[in-house]
């Protein structure tokens, strides 16, 4: 009895923990894509690139202070602007 008592425990603190190492994986992800996709980017405006690179920076800072959730959602618009322009992009080829 008590051995199922624990082990129910021990899921239960698994499941709280994982969103927290979730959050920080998908930030570290985002960014990954981002890198990924601003190297094989075809023809980026230098205006563009820059305001991309200040985000990536912010969303990077965020990071390091450990506010993940600030992350991903700096690093999920940067990566739907990039889609938007590779979109753009390659419907105009």
């Amino acid at each position: 009895m008590k051995g199922t008592a624990l082990s129910a425990l021990f899921a239960a603190a698994t499941l709280l923990a994982s969103p927290v190492f979730a959050a920080d994986d998908l930030c570290a992800l985002n960014l990954q894509k981002i890198d990924d996709n601003m190297a094989t980017l075809n023809a980026t405006s230098e205006g563009l690139e820059k305001s991309l690179d200040e985000h990536v920076a912010d969303a990077k800072a965020a990071q390091a202070k450990g506010d993940n959730t600030k992350c991903i959602e700096i690093t999920s618009k940067v990566l739907l602007r990039l889609d938007k322009t590779d979109k753009g992009t390659s419907s105009g080829s």
